[in-house]
């Protein structure tokens, strides 16, 4: 009887235990399955997906290898194996890929770099019609001797600036060309030299322009005008006026004692005469446009 009664003990025990058994292997997911319940959910957080990782389980015992993109990613990563059903112990063995980071720093900073400022770009200088150019001759000039047609040099007296910005320098070169020339006669009859502007040089570049016509006369025997005023002996003379007129233009011939119309006004023999070195003022009739000054 007692044998008896302990192998029903015995039995009752046994089926407790695998009744146990059989309850907690039913609670339980196998290691593949917690292996997969964890690669798929890594592969759908937005914070771990896209990150090459491995995920394998033993007995419970889930293990990551592999590499994230970042140090959050990877602690989210052992955040979701040690929250899944069945899962008692992580070994995170992954890294944090640097190229990942580098390429993250840099994107965020590109996107928010402001575009760069562009400098406003240099804007031409016009000198206007108007504008009035003191020049000196660099050759003597006569109603006499110059033709029509024929050039001659003079060097800008003054510098020219438009707005404060400085346009023509001093002493650029410029060129003119006689647009009529007559000898006075003996006699009767009358001298004329009459000129103009047709370029100036500006920064190594020659640029054409165009001004008034600057006219002198000599009239008849015995007759003295305007353009004697002062004489050779004075030290110096304004010679004529403009053609067709014009206020404060003329041709002004700034010479030495003794140096001033070439014979005697009694005689009426006398020629028109602009020495070298004698400062002729002209107004530009149309605006001259030039490049803008180069960056320092």
């Amino acid at each position: 009887m007692c044998n008896s009664q302990r192998s029903r003990i015995s039995i009752a025990i046994l089926s407790i235990l695998l009744a146990l058994s059989m309850a907690c292997s039913r609670r339980r997911p196998s290691d593949d399955q917690i292996a997969k319940d964890v690669q798929d959910k890594a592969a759908a957080d937005p914070e771990t997906k896209g990150s090459p990782v491995k995920v394998e389980s033993e007995e419970g015992k889930v293990t990551l290898s592999g590499k994230v993109r970042t140090p959050a990613a990877q602690k989210k990563l052992e955040q979701i194996a040690s929250e899944e059903p069945g899962s008692t112990k992580v070994d995170d063995q992954t890294t944090v890929d640097p190229d990942a980071i580098a390429s993250q720093q840099v994107a965020p900073a590109m996107a928010v770099a402001p575009p760069p400022v562009e400098k406003p770009k240099p804007q031409p200088i016009v000198v206007p019609a108007g504008t009035t150019l003191i020049v000196t001759t660099s050759q003597a000039l006569s109603s006499k001797n110059s033709k029509a047609g024929q050039t001659f040099l003079a060097t800008l007296s003054q510098p020219i600036s438009v707005e404060g910005r400085p346009a023509l320098a001093k002493g650029a070169t410029v060129s003119g060309r006689v647009v009529s020339a007559k000898a006075k006669g003996k006699i009767k009859g009358e001298g004329e030299l009459s000129l103009t502007l047709t370029n100036i040089s500006h920064q190594h570049h020659t640029y054409e322009i165009q001004t008034n016509v600057v006219s002198s006369k000599t009239k008849g025997k015995g007759k003295r005008t305007a353009a004697t005023t002062g004489g050779g002996a004075a030290g110096g003379a304004l010679i004529g006026g403009i053609a067709g007129g014009g206020k404060g233009a003329g041709i002004g011939a700034l010479v030495g004692a003794g140096a001033g119309f070439i014979g005697g006004a009694a005689t009426g023999n006398k020629q028109v005469e602009i020495p070298a070195e004698s400062a002729l003022s002209f107004t530009l009739s149309e605006s001259l446009t030039l490049p803008p000054p180069p960056e320092q």
